[in-house]
């Protein structure tokens, strides 16, 4: 897996920045990230995201 638990992460397409909080692997699938971070309206937000959609901070 590209991150580990714990690391800070950049969402690409939106430029929001969050923790690394979950981590799914999966067979048929890219690797799979639950990231903790503050959305563009400032609300704290926790969601999947695609290993294609982050880079490291």
């Amino acid at each position: 897996m590209k991150f580990d638990l714990g690391a800070e992460v950049v969402i690409t397409v939106s430029g929001e920045k969050g923790t690394v909080i979950g981590r799914g692997d999966y067979l048929n699938s890219e690797n799979c990230y639950y990231v903790r971070y503050k959305n563009a309206d400032g609300r704290a937000t926790e969601a999947w995201w695609g290993e294609s959609a982050l880079t490291a901070q």
